[in-house]
């Protein structure tokens, strides 16, 4: 009884000492929570306020809900806020899927292909990236615009279709694909498209949700390019219509809120069902050589 009383006392300190540190880790990970959460309640209670409210001296916890504030944002004659919204799904859906395509193809060929200069290729891929986006811009948007492409969703889209780094992740993912589940399949009488197409994509579809995610997030917030190509009010993305409520003369401070408001439901909605997905994909870009 004498030897096991202290091994007793030394479970029960260490069981008190676990409780202890997951309630501390619960609290803190609440906190980080409840700050993550701010700019988002800021952005609601500020969207269903008036102007006054949002800048006046006494600070209200819950806004005066002017549900009104969404049918003038939708009804605004200066500002097609839903012909904004369809643009943005437009060109974020198709350069998701564009660059999910045309990457994971060439990602796939530069590791799997046979190829004497696929290295030289990879690292012409890779020098890309050292390249700073405004060298690149006005060469590209004098491109577009020789084209006719200006003011069209081919504008917007295209020049954004191919990102070298995507193509670097693909790259490093198909490394490590096991060549088991190819060889099976070339055995059966598939070339490479066939087990790409049949065997590599059905089993990476995590990596792929999770490269979904980060190039459709990307396309929903791009700002500059649209601006520039986007220049008739129809070719206006969310990013260009949002900037349209704040001007030299006014500031429209709850259609500001409530555009934000409504313009983040997507993203919110993509990252929620894909989240999960997101997180394994991260976890299996692991970089081998």
């Amino acid at each position: 009884m004498t030897s096991t009383a202290p091994e007793v006392r030394r479970q029960r300190h260490a069981k008190r000492g676990k409780v202890i540190g997951n309630t501390g880790l619960y609290i803190a990970v609440s906190i980080a929570a409840l700050l993550f959460l701010i700019p988002f309640y800021l952005i609601v209670r500020n969207a269903l306020s008036t102007d006054p409210e949002i800048t006046g001296e006494n600070w209200k916890l819950l806004p005066s809900f002017q549900w009104g504030n969404i049918s003038e944002l939708f009804s605004d004659t200066t500002v097609d806020f839903g012909r904004s919204m369809w643009n943005s799904t437009v060109i974020a859906v198709a350069m998701t899927l564009g660059t999910l395509l045309i990457c994971s193809l060439a990602g796939y060929g530069l590791a799997r292909i046979p190829y004497r200069h696929a290295n030289k290729v990879f690292y012409a891929v890779l020098a890309t990236l050292m390249v700073p986006t405004a060298v690149t811009f006005v060469p590209s948007f004098v491109l577009v615009s020789s084209l006719g492409w200006v003011d069209t969703y081919r504008g917007l889209i295209i020049p954004g279709l191919f990102s070298g780094f995507t193509c670097f992740l693909f790259r490093q993912y198909f490394l490590g694909f096991p060549k088991e589940l190819e060889e099976a399949a070339r055995v059966d009488g598939l070339g490479y498209w066939g087990a790409y197409w049949r065997v590599v994509v059905p089993n990476s579809l995590n990596f792929f949700a999770a490269i979904a995610t980060i190039t459709f997030i990307s396309g929903w917030n791009a700002f500059l390019w649209p601006l520039v190509i986007g220049q008739d009010p129809s070719s206006w993305t969310v990013q260009v219509a949002l900037s349209s409520y704040m001007t030299n003369q006014t500031v429209n401070f709850h259609l500001i809120f409530m555009a934000t408001a409504i313009s983040i439901l997507p993203l919110v909605f993509v990252f929620l069902f894909l989240q999960r997905w997101l997180v394994q994909g991260i976890a299996q870009t692991g970089i081998k050589g």
